[in-house]
């Protein structure tokens, strides 16, 4: 017999967490994960659209890391949240590879001299959302350190902060390898 995808459990408003206990799905700990799910979905948007090899490939172990951190987000035992930051390998030395591909993303591109206006290409506006996405998921982990009952690790703050930055250079590259141009305010 095959598993339901409906439980049913959260008809009334609640959902559960990793490692047991339920909240509201208003929970600021709910709309953290939401929002990381939800920037998942968006960076498989912007894979699905115009493939570009050499971007698509820094997306996908993203992704991976977004599934491992959404995990976290949910998990609010401590022990619990220890085994995923582990099982995630979301640490100084992942984080180091993000800015290695800001760095490599950039040395493509003209240096910037204004602020850019999102758009251009399929695949650039796609990264541009889910770099906005990226934003608002880091703004309620922020939130949700401040106001959590568990200690929620800043190395998630600091790899969503360089996630934002890394999807707006990949936006350029993109409109670059594209051969679009951009538009600036």
């Amino acid at each position: 017999m095959t598993t339901k995808i409906y439980t049913k459990t959260g008809d009334t408003g609640d959902t559960g967490l990793f490692g047991g206990g339920r909240v509201g799905k208003d929970h600021p700990r709910v709309e953290a994960y939401g929002d990381i799910d939800e920037l998942n979905a968006v960076l498989g948007m912007a894979r699905s659209v115009e493939m570009m090899p050499r971007i698509d490939e820094v997306l996908v172990p993203i992704q991976r890391d977004l599934f491992a951190i959404g995990a976290l987000l949910a998990t609010p035992n401590p022990g619990k949240m220890r085994e995923q930051l582990a099982k995630a390998r979301v640490d100084g030395d992942r984080i180091a590879q993000l800015e290695r591909a800001i760095d490599d993303g950039e040395e493509e591109l003209d240096p910037l001299k204004a602020f850019i206006i999102p758009g251009g290409t399929p695949k650039a506006a796609a990264l541009h959302v889910a770099r906005t996405v990226c934003r608002r998921a880091e703004r309620r982990v922020v939130h949700l350190r401040r106001d959590a009952d568990t200690e929620i690790p800043q190395l998630l703050v600091i790899y969503l902060n360089r996630l934002s930055d890394l999807l707006f250079v990949l936006a350029r590259v993109a409109n670059r390898r594209a051969g679009a141009g951009e538009v600036t305010w």
